[in-house]
């Protein structure tokens, strides 16, 4: 390992916020200092909802400035994002129309006008990725069957973590991991899909060369490198989708463990070697997505805390607001097993009202209604831990074949007591939840790759376990109680 103390900066956006990240790594662990944090909120701009791209770069030069204020020598930069959103720029290079957010409705009917260009299962043989409305492939369908002029004039395709090191080096590549969200991949020649785009007439021109995690983009511009005060600093492509960044950073040992990355989003799954695209992985909704060091990332998306961060939202908005942690204490002291939610109905996907529409999915699956928020939050915890089994058990069941020892949460969730209690006591197996900053630790740390201060995945997993904590939770009293609830679960679903 390197005896020199490097100075790695991760940009780290999520669905809500941006922050940067100074990651100093002496060989041996890595210690976490926020330099920058910032909101990231959707803006609905006629009638489109849109991501404010601008501000990102704006935000992204702050942090710059930042360090170069407190005399940081950066050793290196790396971005990630979250997955299928993207910027398309024009022959000039400049950016074409403004980044629509996947919540948005543009997508609400295309799968269905896809699967008459091809079957669902040809895109699934072709790909290995799940079906959900919004992925990178859906999103171009439609902007191409809508005419959209931005679409028409569109010379290159960037994903949201190399749109933004384009805005830093000029240069221009898609990391791997990325564009695996894309459905528009093939996992097993670990190239793009190009037979795919050219059956939906999706130029192949779009497109730029993939780049693996831990390569070498290029350079902060000189007119930023002198704006900020930084000097040049290398910008390594790392592991763009933040979920890969994450799993990166599971501190596990061996191979038999699954991983949940847990925030807005909950991505559950297991690193494999080779992609599975047979008709049963297609059936349970898993998808294939890339990892580091050439790993495939087996794993389902589960809506997540959305949920719950929505109630909390419109709660704000409409009553006297509250902190998570009065919530937890809120739903500690309701009635258990009240009403379960399949916590994937599309029903939860959009933003806005959603109090109501737990309470509506519970009246129309002739449930009991829970009222107030501590018993509409028990509700969401304990279903979200339910449909956690349902997931570890098709990956058992149905596509290893085999029994998994634990599941590693990583990411915000993972501070979660209530919930990860809950998912110990679902799955009747160990719970190891930690470290929260998850995503930013595997940039940080595949950064330190690069560089060459850390030889293998599996020394950058015990450099995590030696700098952070974890804690292990158990399953608590015979678990009669959650089999019942999960038989509910098994019903609606």
């Amino acid at each position: 390992m390197s005896t020199k103390t490097l100075n790695l900066l991760g940009f780290d956006f999520g669905a809500s916020s941006g922050r940067a990240m100074l990651g100093q790594f002496d060989g041996e662990r890595i210690r976490l200092k926020e330099l920058h944090r910032f909101s990231n909120d959707p803006v609905t701009l006629n009638g489109r909802m849109v991501w404010d791209v601008q501000r990102f770069f704006f935000e992204m030069k702050q942090a710059l400035t930042k360090a170069a204020r407190e005399g940081l020598q950066l050793d290196s930069i790396g971005i990630d994002t979250w997955g299928v959103d993207f910027g398309l720029l024009g022959k000039n290079g400049q950016l074409a129309g403004i980044p629509v957010h996947y919540r948005d409705k543009r997508t609400d009917d295309t799968m269905q006008e896809a699967f008459k260009v091809l079957s669902k299962r040809e895109i699934f043989r072709r790909t290995g990725l799940a079906f959900i409305q919004f992925n990178t492939l859906f999103q171009l369908y439609a902007m191409k069957l809508a005419g959209d002029p931005v679409y028409a004039i569109a010379d290159k395709l960037l994903m949201m973590p190399d749109l933004l090191a384009y805005f830093l080096t000029g240069k221009m590549s898609t990391e791997y991991t990325i564009a695996s969200t894309s459905q528009l991949i093939d996992p097993l020649k670990r190239d793009w899909a190009w037979d795919l785009m050219d059956a939906f007439g999706i130029p192949r021109t779009l497109f730029t060369p993939l780049q693996q995690p831990g390569t070498l983009r290029g350079s902060l511009l000189p007119e930023i490198a002198e704006e900020t005060g930084i000097g040049q600093v290398p910008v390594i492509a790392v592991c763009g989708h933040d979920t890969a960044s994450a799993v990166a950073a599971v501190p596990a040992e061996g191979e038999n463990f699954a991983y949940l990355s847990s925030g807005t989003w909950s991505l559950l799954g297991v690193e494999i070697r080779t992609p599975l695209c047979e008709p049963q992985v297609m059936e349970a909704n898993y998808t294939n997505e890339g990892g580091v060091d050439g790993t495939t990332r087996l794993l389902k998306n589960i809506m997540g805390l959305w949920i719950l961060q929505e109630c909390k939202r419109e709660w704000d908005r409409r009553e006297d607001a509250v902190d998570f942690d009065t919530l937890d204490r809120m739903a500690s002291e309701a009635q258990p097993f009240l009403a379960i939610l399949n916590v994937d109905d599309p029903c939860f996907l959009q933003p806005g009202g959603m109090p109501s529409r737990v309470q509506d999915y519970c009246r129309r699956t002739g449930q009991a209604v829970p009222k107030g928020r501590g018993q509409i939050i028990r509700v969401i915890l304990e279903s979200l831990a339910l449909k956690y089994r349902w997931s570890v058990e098709r990956l058992e069941k149905d596509l290893l074949h085999h029994e998994i020892d634990a599941l590693n949460i990583v990411g915000g969730g993972s501070k979660n007591v209530m919930l990860n209690q809950f998912t110990a006591n679902a799955l009747r197996k160990p719970v190891i939840a930690g470290p929260s900053e998850g995503t930013v630790i595997g940039n940080l740390l595949v950064q330190a790759m690069a560089l060459g201060a850390i030889s293998s995945v599996q020394e950058l997993r015990k450099v995590v376990a030696r700098s952070f904590p974890t804690d292990t939770y158990r399953s608590e009293g015979d678990g009669a109680d959650w089999a019942a609830a999960y038989e509910r679960l098994l019903r609606l679903l």
